[in-house]
């Protein structure tokens, strides 16, 4: 696993609230909130379903949710120390950027 990752998991397979799973890492309270942010504003347009922001960027753990796509923005220890990579592991790896 390598924290700096960004992944596009197909979990259609191994859940029935969500199609897929986005997981990022951001390396300050700034730069996830700055993440948090651009996926808000960027994928607007594209998703029929209004994206919810949960989570506090002090607690190094931010979620947006629109319903089929969940993206999670973790700080490297939450990365770390969740392991989503792992638990979700039985979904199909879409893409994974470096």
């Amino acid at each position: 696993m390598k924290g700096e990752d960004i992944l596009l998991i197909d979990i259609r397979e191994v859940a029935i609230f969500a199609d897929y799973f986005v997981i990022c890492s951001g390396t300050s309270d700034r730069m996830l909130d700055a993440l948090a942010t651009s996926v808000l504003d960027k994928i607007k347009p594209i998703m029929p379903q209004r994206g919810r922001l949960e989570g506090r960027t002090q607690e190094g753990w931010l979620l947006v949710d629109f319903g089929a796509v969940i993206v999670h923005l973790l700080s490297p220890d939450r990365r770390d120390y969740y392991r989503l990579e792992e638990l979700w592991s039985q979904g199909k790896v879409l893409l994974r950027l470096q």
